[in-house]
């Protein structure tokens, strides 16, 4: 019969794959989740919104919406 030897013995390096850490996890479905959703509202508002003529925004027109009435050009009895 052996005798054990007194040496201590060398543990054995065995990779071990951790769980991930469940703050990194749900951090990243966090983001996952903002991101979908920004492209959803993206998407909806590009099917409903895009289609539609955009204003005219030239000085010109901006001037021609703000000008008075033809009609209100002549001056009014009652005005000072």
């Amino acid at each position: 019969m052996s005798m054990p030897s007194a040496e201590p013995a060398i543990p054995v390096s065995v990779p071990v794959d951790l769980p991930r850490p469940p703050l990194r996890r749900l951090a990243r479905k966090l983001i996952l989740l903002v991101l979908a959703k920004i492209i959803f509202i993206s998407v909806v508002w590009w099917a409903v919104a895009a289609h539609y003529e955009r204003p005219d925004t030239r000085p010109a027109a901006i001037e021609h919406l703000l000008a008075p009435a033809s009609s209100s050009s002549s001056p009014q009895a009652g005005s000072p």
